[in-house]
């Protein structure tokens, strides 16, 4: 697995966005999870203006 180097406010963040006793592999893939789900509802949303 590549290793990434974060910055203190971004290792805050993460922080902040964790439960209980979550790893900061867990948060990020959750995080990915819901990047990648409102990516496809963008997607699949389709065009619906009127001309």
């Amino acid at each position: 697995m590549p290793k990434i180097t974060l910055d203190e406010e971004t290792v805050s963040r993460l922080d902040s966005l964790r439960v209980e006793d979550e790893s900061y592999d867990e948060i990020i893939n959750e995080l990915i999870n819901i990047y990648e789900a409102e990516e496809m509802t963008l997607f699949h949303g389709g065009d619906y203006s009127s001309d």
